[in-house]
């Protein structure tokens, strides 16, 4: 871990509580009100990552595998995901997302999208550039 000055120290502060307002703010433009940030979250791996077993899932979202085995019956009882046989195993399952779920999570998106882009519509030209260019940056934090 890289040393920090005390400016830095303070920065580091300031984004974690300023990442954590905002997603906590992003989590409440909510599209479907009956699922909750952990299903939204399960359909948005499917969608990003395609179909998987419930063991991949769990371990995709830091999940104990008997807890995504009941995320994946709620979603399942809501006509959200799907299960199938495992092309290579028939002992086990791959889940995949319907198109019920592709749909809610792409309303879902643009909502938060359209309150973000509203939002970024008050900063200056200059904010605006630094965002822009901070996106990546942050993406990369993300990933990491």
């Amino acid at each position: 871990m890289p040393e920090f000055s005390e400016s830095d120290a303070a920065a580091v502060s300031t984004l974690r509580s300023a990442v954590m307002r905002l997603s906590r703010r992003l989590r409440n433009q909510r599209v479907e009100e009956s699922l909750t940030p952990t299903e939204m979250q399960v359909l948005a791996t499917l969608a990003r990552c395609g179909s998987a077993s419930p063991g991949e899932l769990a371990r995709k979202e830091h999940v104990q595998p008997p807890s995504m085995t009941r995320i994946i019956a709620m979603l399942e009882e809501k006509g959200l995901v799907r299960r199938e046989p495992h092309p290579d195993d028939r002992r086990q399952v791959v889940v995949s997302s319907t198109e019920q779920a592709e749909s809610i999570l792409n309303q879902s998106r643009a909502k938060r999208d359209a309150w973000l882009a509203e939002l970024a519509g008050g900063l200056t030209e200059e904010e605006w550039a630094l965002l822009r260019a901070a996106a990546p940056v942050l993406e990369r934090l993300a990933q990491l």
